[in-house]
C-alpha cells in the first residue's frame, strides 16, 4: 500500500534509509546542547540511538519556543533543522539517553518503567538562562520499550496542540518545539497510521517515579544527588533553608497543589495521573488520554481503561495528594537520620497539600467569579461550590457558564440563562447573591476563556491532519493561543460550544 506519511504537507525529504546511524552536525550550527543529566546520572540513563526516519516532513514548528531557546525557526525548517528535530543528526554536545524511572500505575508499583520510545537529547538554556530539556518522543525502541517505540501523527500533534492551549490558559506545561512526520507507517490497534516524532521541551523530565526508582535501589547517595539536582534546577530557595530536603518537599507540595487547582479551574482532565506522569517541576506532561469538560460532570472520566474513575476530574486533587505521599516516602531517608522519623516528617509535610490546594482553588475561582479580595474567602468558596452544583444538576457547559458571567455582571443575564432549560429558581437565588458582591466583568473575561480545546473539534482537526490537511489544525492552534479574545465571524462560533446533542461520549486512549 502507499506509505501513509507520503501525502503529508510541507515535505522535506532527506531520503535516508530506516535505521541509518545518526551523524553529528557542523558544530558551528546554533543548537549546541548541554548534557547535564547524562553526565550527572549515568545510573538513571541508558544510551539510545534514535531511528533516522526515511522521509521526514515538518508538520509544525513552535516559533515562540524556538526563539526562547535561541533557535532560528527558519533554520529548523531546513533539511539540517528537520534532521536535528528527529534525532537523525545530533547537535554538538548532545548525548541521547532514555531516562530510567519507576512509578505507581493505577495504584500498583512498577519498579522499573523508563522511556520506552523517547530520548533526552540534552539541555539548552532559554533566554532567562534556565535549562530546558530538549526531548524526542517516537524515536523507536529503547532498552525499556514495551511496544515498538514509534508514535503516530495524530497523538504527537495532540501534544503540540494541548501544550499550547494549556500554556495560554496559564497552566504550567511541557511544550512542543516541533512535530515531524517520519514517512514511515505505524501499526496501532489494527490500523496503519502515519508516523511522527515530537520534539518536546520541559523544565526537566524528573518525575516522582525518578525518586521512587532511586529509593527502590536503596542508594542514599544517588537519592541525595537527585534531590540536590532538583533543588538547583527548580527550587533554589530550598538550598538556603535549615533543612534543604524538607524545604524541597514543601516546595513541591505547594507547586503541585497550585498545578492541580489550575487543572480544576479550566475543566481539564489529565486522564492518567500515575507517578511516572507527574513531574517534580509541576509542569503538565503526557497528553494522550486527556480531555476537557463540556457539560460539567464532577466524576467525568474519558480514558477507555479508567473503568472505575481513578483519574476522574473530581478525583484529581485526591490522587495528586496520594502521589505526593509516594514522593514523600521516596524522600524520607533524606529528611532525618532515623528512618521512622523521616517517614513521620514526610507525612507531616504532605498533609499540607490539602490546605494549599484549597487556597489555590479558592483564589482561582475568586478570579473566575470576578470578585475582589475584600470579600471573605469562605464566602467566595461557598459561592463557587454552589455554582458547580448548579452546573452539575443541569448539565451546563463548564467553560461557557463562567464566560457568560461577564455579560451577566453588566446586566445582560440572557446568555447565561439560555444555558439552562426553563426557569431555575436556584439560579435566580445564586445570581442575586453573586451580583450583590459587585463582580467585575473585565476580571471575569480575563480569567475565563472563550475557547478551549473542545474534544470533538480536536479529534476533527487531528483526523484532517492525519489525512494530509493541516489547515484546520493551524486554525484551532491560532485560537487556542489567544483563548480569551472573541473572534468575529460566524465560522468561529462553533469553537466556543460543546459537542452537539446526541454526539457519542468522548473517549481517550493511553499509549498513543
Amino acid at each position: 500500500m502507499e506509505n501513509p506519511g507520503a501525502s503529508m504537507g510541507g515535505a522535506i525529504d532527506l531520503g535516508a534509509p530506516v535505521g541509518a546511524p545518526a551523524v553529528l552536525v557542523d558544530e558551528e550550527w546554533p543548537p549546541v546542547l548541554e548534557h547535564v543529566w547524562a553526565d550527572a546520572f549515568p545510573e538513571l540513563s541508558r544510551p539510545v540511538s534514535p531511528v533516522r526516519p526515511p522521509r521526514p516532513r515538518l508538520l509544525a514548528v513552535n516559533e515562540q519556543v524556538a526563539r526562547d531557546l535561541g533557535l532560528d525557526p527558519v533554520h529548523l525548517r531546513s533539511q539540517a533543522g528537520v534532521s536535528f528535530l528527529t534525532g537523525g543528526s545530533l547537535a554538538a554536545g548532545s548525548i541521547p539517553v532514555a531516562q530510567v524511572y519507576a512509578g505507581h500505575q493505577w495504584g500498583v508499583y512498577k519498579p522499573i518503567l523508563g522511556d520506552g520510545r523517547a530520548a533526552l537529547l540534552g539541555e539548552r538554556r532559554d533566554r532567562t538562562g534556565h535549562l530546558r530539556d530538549v526531548h524526542l518522543k517516537g524515536i523507536g525502541p529503547t532498552s525499556m520499550s514495551r511496544v515498538d517505540g514509534f508514535a503516530a501523527t495524530g497523538p504527537m500533534l495532540r501534544e503540540f496542540l494541548m501544550g499550547e492551549a494549556m500554556h495560554a490558559l496559564g497552566v504550567p506545561t511541557t511544550r512542543a518545539l516541533a512535530v515531524v512526520a517520519t514517512g514511515a507507517p505505524r501499526e496501532h490497534d489494527g490500523r496503519v497510521l502515519p508516523g511522527a516524532v515530537l520534539a518536546r521541551t520541559a523544565a526537566s523530565h524528573v518525575r516522582f517515579g525518578s525518586f521512587e526508582y532511586v529509593r527502590g535501589q536503596d542508594d542514599l547517595g544517588a537519592l541525595r544527588r537527585l534531590a540536590d539536582h532538583v533543588i538547583g534546577r527548580h527550587y533554589p530557595e530550598a538550598a538556603a533553608a535549615g533543612h534543604p530536603y524538607r524545604a524541597l518537599l514543601r516546595e513541591i507540595v505547594n507547586a503541585v497543589a497550585a498545578l492541580t487547582a489550575r487543572w480544576m479551574r479550566t475543566g481539564f482532565v489529565h486522564g492518567v495521573l500515575s507517578t511516572d506522569n507527574v513531574l517534580v517541576s509541576a509542569e503538565t506532561i503526557d497528553y494522550g488520554p486527556c480531555a476537557f469538560l463540556d457539560a460539567y460532570e464532577p466524576g467525568a472520566s474519558f480514558s477507555s481503561i479508567d473503568r472505575f474513575g481513578r483519574y476522574a476530574y473530581d478525583q484529581q486533587p485526591s490522587i495528586m495528594r496520594w502521589n505526593i505521599e509516594r514522593l514523600g516516602h521516596a524522600l524520607a531517608p533524606l529528611l532525618a537520620d532515623d528512618p521512622s522519623t523521616g517517614e513521620r516528617i514526610a507525612t507531616d509535610i504532605v498533609e499540607a497539600f490539602d490546605a494549599r490546594y484549597r487556597a489555590h482553588w479558592a483564589a482561582a475561582f475568586r478570579m473566575k467569579l470576578g470578585i475582589d479580595d475584600r470579600v471573605d474567602p469562605s464566602v467566595v468558596a461557598e459561592l463557587a461550590r454552589a455554582a458547580l452544583d448548579l452546573l452539575g444538576d443541569h448539565e451546563v457547559d463548564f467553560t461557557g457558564f463562567w464566560r457568560d458571567l461577564a455579560t451577566a455582571a453588566v446586566g445582560d443575564e440572557q446568555p447565561l440563562r439560555g444555558r439552562f432549560l426553563g426557569p431555575v429558581p436556584d439560579l435566580d437565588a445564586w445570581l442575586n447573591r453573586w451580583l450583590a458582591l459587585g463582580p467585575d466583568a473585565a476580571l471575569i473575561r480575563a480569567a475565563n476563556p472563550l475557547y478551549i480545546a473542545r474534544n470533538h473539534i480536536v479529534e476533527e482537526v487531528l483526523l484532517s491532519a492525519t489525512e494530509g490537511d493541516l489547515e484546520p489544525f493551524e486554525q484551532l492552534l491560532d485560537l487556542l493561543r489567544d483563548p480569551y479574545t472573541e473572534r468575529s465571524g460566524r465560522e468561529y462560533r462553533r469553537f466556543a460550544w460543546p459537542a452537539p446533542n446526541g454526539a457519542p461520549r468522548h473517549r481517550t486512549f493511553c499509549g498513543t
